[in-house]
């Protein structure tokens, strides 16, 4: 029986996706739920397995065509098998049984064969290769990898982006392994003035459509304060062991602003809100987005009620979060909504910057790099962990007074961290 195999039904916010690569070929034989394409929206990757077993008649749409929710993207023959090689014959055999013990000590690995040919040895396929995320099955088929001979680090040993690179660091000719295909290969030119033409990946051409709409529809301003993190780095290094140790996570910064930023919410709402049309919309909610980078790009997943999670829960909700986008394996419902954000470019080294708002949200808060800067206190100069932090924000709604004691807000909260725990 003929199956035909279609594109999930996608998210109402997503309109169609790119066909990024098809992990079968006419002929292969699939397993029920084995991952036969990826489909990349303007967000994730989307992977679309097989709904039975059975061997792959026709492919219907080509690697980079854009697909629609519905659209038949292969044929399945149910239930067919891939028929089997034929035994050798006697007279072929003949002369492998012919061969001197010592050939056979001295003869060549079908992979050590393979290179001495020219010919890319196939590993040996043991379904382990379903279980990739998208962009580690991408790096293994780029390497030409054995995934069955990578340690996983990964939850219930799946491989990740950091095992492959790992392996190929310590992998004998990984210098050679890590050539792109001829196929992609460009000669230089004479002169060294090359040029090479890249499409945008989707998720790239949707960050860029997005940040051109934030500054085409907002009144975009950045405001700037600076914070002394003496206080909070004092309070993690007296806790940072104990809480790792009981909460089996560790405390960052992050976690710090999340709430600093809620409680600069509660008190401005204006900076929660969101304009559409003629209107104001006022959250009552606190759903912050993280902005954590991808080799695919900026993805912002959210924290989801983040005023009723505890240091540890945002903490992990991060950690867990950007392993997903890294991986590829983050969901859409994961990456939508949202009533702020927060953006680290400290992390990159970045001293100040100003980011732009996640439309259709109002503001974003920019956490930069901490450095050690000479500050007076109590009329001595003493050297103190400082960070600047700006707050980009709409102009339409947000005046220059609320974003500023927004900030001010957020670094009283940063510099004396025990006025969260007692709301004041």
């Amino acid at each position: 029986m003929t199956i035909e195999v279609r594109v999930p039904q996608l998210p109402e916010s997503v309109a169609d996706a790119t066909l990024v690569a098809w992990h079968k070929k006419p002929g292969d034989p699939v397993q029920r739920d084995e991952n036969l394409v990826d489909l990349e929206t303007d967000k994730v990757v989307l992977e679309v397995p097989a709904p039975t077993a059975g061997v792959i008649k026709e492919l219907k749409v080509d690697n980079g065509a854009t697909v629609t929710s519905g659209q038949v993207l292969a044929t399945l023959e149910e239930g067919a098998v891939v028929a089997t090689k034929a035994p050798a014959t006697s007279a072929e055999a003949a002369p492998a049984k012919a061969e001197p013990p010592a050939a056979k000590a001295n003869a060549q690995p079908a992979a050590g064969a393979a290179r001495a040919t020219g010919e890319p040895a196939r590993a040996k396929d043991d379904g382990s290769s379903s279980k990739l995320s998208p962009s580690v099955r991408r790096m293994v088929e780029e390497n030409r990898l054995n995934p069955t001979q990578i340690a996983g680090s990964g939850k219930d040993g799946r491989i990740t982006k950091s095992d492959i690179v790992n392996y190929l660091g310590t992998k004998p000719g990984a210098a050679e392994a890590r050539q792109p295909s001829p196929a992609v290969t460009r000669a230089p030119a004479s002169s060294g003035r090359g040029e090479k033409r890249v499409p945008m990946t989707r998720l790239r051409s949707r960050i860029a459509e997005r940040m051109v709409q934030a500054q085409s529809t907002q009144a975009l301003l950045t405001s700037f304060n600076e914070v002394d993190l003496k206080a909070v780095q004092e309070l993690r290094a007296r806790y940072k062991d104990r809480f790792e140790k009981e909460q089996g996570v560790r405390l960052g910064f992050m976690s710090f602003f999340v709430k600093a930023s809620i409680e600069a919410l509660k008190r401005f709402p204006v900076v929660n809100a969101s304009v559409e049309g003629a209107d104001i919309v006022y959250h009552e909610y606190y759903d912050i987005g993280v902005a954590v980078s991808t080799d695919r790009g900026l993805m912002v997943p959210v924290l989801r009620d983040a005023d009723l999670m505890s240091f540890a829960q945002i903490e992990s909700a991060i950690g867990e979060y950007a392993k997903k986008a890294r991986e590829g394996t983050i969901r859409l419902e994961d990456l939508t909504g949202g009533t702020f954000s927060i953006t680290n470019g400290g992390v990159f080294g970045s001293l100040m910057s100003t980011p732009i708002v996640n439309s259709p949200q109002s503001a974003i808060l920019g956490m930069h790099k901490i450095q050690d800067r000479p500050m007076v206190v109590d009329g001595q100069v003493v050297v103190r962990p400082m960070m600047y932090v700006a707050l980009t924000y709409d102009h339409r709604i947000i005046d220059g007074r609320e974003a500023v004691q927004f900030l001010v807000t957020v670094k009283e909260c940063l510099e004396d961290p025990a006025r969260m725990l007692v709301g004041i």
